[in-house]
């Protein structure tokens, strides 16, 4: 089938997916982990919903890392994995918010497509055009 030639193309493609979330989570980020703890705050108290009431200006100043940094680190392939392991738990909690408070799927659908995404990423891994494997060169033969 023609499809299966752009086999040759995995690596460029999770560069492509990198950059591009990684560069919309810092854009999404960026400015919540600058706002400082008034945010932060708020933004913590969406652990609420799964049953964790303390300490919400650390979760939120988490939840705007996970972003921010997160986004960065995708962008780059640098500690994508745990990167996007933190980013998924996330939009987990990003999505209970929103389903806990009424808005509906309409809503909590970017939390949750996103959530796919960097469960996704954390199983691929960033691929080879990653600082993650300039670092520490899988042992995977290439495509």
């Amino acid at each position: 089938m023609i499809l299966t030639s752009l086999n040759r193309f995995r690596d460029l493609g999770l560069l492509v997916l990198r950059v591009g979330l990684g560069s919309m989570f810092i854009y999404h980020g960026l400015p919540k982990l600058l706002a400082g703890p008034a945010l932060w705050a708020q933004l913590g108290m969406a652990t609420g919903t799964l049953g964790v009431h303390f300490l919400p200006v650390f979760w939120g100043f988490m939840a705007a890392a996970a972003e921010g940094i997160g986004g960065l680190l995708l962008l780059l392939g640098l500690l994508a994995r745990p990167a996007c392991l933190l980013m998924f738990i996330n939009m987990v909690v990003a999505a209970s918010f929103h389903l806990g408070k009424g808005d509906g799927l309409g809503i909590a659908s970017h939390a949750i497509e996103a959530g796919i995404v960097f469960l996704s990423l954390v199983l691929i891994g960033p691929g080879r055009y990653s600082l993650d494997e300039v670092i520490r060169p899988s042992k995977n033969p290439k495509l």
